[in-house]
């Protein structure tokens, strides 16, 4: 983690300083828990590919006293009511994606489905990600939907997702394309993950566009939840 901090310190592109959080770990070129400005420029490596990932959070009219002693019921609902998740490939239908998308879900996509077909149009594999049908769904790794009191005895259900496959593809994608880019102008990188895309440049315009579409979908991922 120390020398990926110190390989991105040493970027023409760094903005006075990089900071480290306590949590600092090792991560795909940028370090995990680490802040790094840049000037006229984004590496796309150290946004990620779970772009748009966060927290929301819904006060119910319930309190503490209304919660039975058992919670697995409750918990068997939530699994029943999200996809969550993911299927090995060639197992059939993912079970972390819908098969007949809810009606919340068909009237989120419908605002986030034009300027998804712009993107589309220049970066075609996008088409073949999942996204549609991953709209209100929870995913794999540290997302997680919990129950939990406020201190008034208030009940709050959280939850925590991003931008799922799509946002996950259009993060790869950029990421592969910057590595191109580097070949030809950024020779002497330290590391060919922190690869980078400058204002101006080709792809910079495109892959700002894109992180905020998967921004957008993200949000109406977890509203959807």
């Amino acid at each position: 983690a120390l020398q990926q901090l110190e390989n991105a310190a040493r970027l023409p592109i760094i903005y006075k300083h990089i900071a480290a959080m306590p949590d600092v770990h090792y991560g795909i070129g940028a370090t995990v828990g680490s802040v790094i400005p840049t000037i006229k420029a984004v590496i796309p490596a150290a946004v990620g590919v779970d772009i748009g990932c966060g927290m929301m959070a819904c006060k119910t009219t319930l309190h503490a006293n209304d919660l039975p002693d058992n919670l697995g019921p409750l918990r068997t609902a939530i699994e029943k009511a999200v996809p969550h998740g993911i299927s090995p490939r060639r197992s059939g239908r993912d079970q972390g994606s819908w098969e007949t998308p809810p009606d919340e879900a068909d009237i989120a996509w419908r605002t986030l489905s034009p300027e998804f077909e712009a993107l589309c149009q220049d970066y075609p594999r996008l088409r073949n990600t999942n996204n549609y049908k991953h709209l209100g769904t929870l995913g794999t790794g540290n997302h997680f939907i919990e129950v939990c009191l406020d201190e008034a005895g208030s009940v709050w259900f959280m939850l925590h997702s991003g931008s799922r496959g799509v946002g996950n593809a259009i993060g790869t994608m950029f990421i592969e394309l910057a590595k191109k880019d580097a070949e030809q102008h950024q020779r002497n990188l330290p590391d060919q993950d922190l690869a980078y895309f400058e204002e101006g440049a080709r792809y910079f315009g495109d892959y700002v566009r894109a992180v905020g579409w998967a921004q957008r979908f993200a949000l109406a991922n977890r509203e959807v939840m």
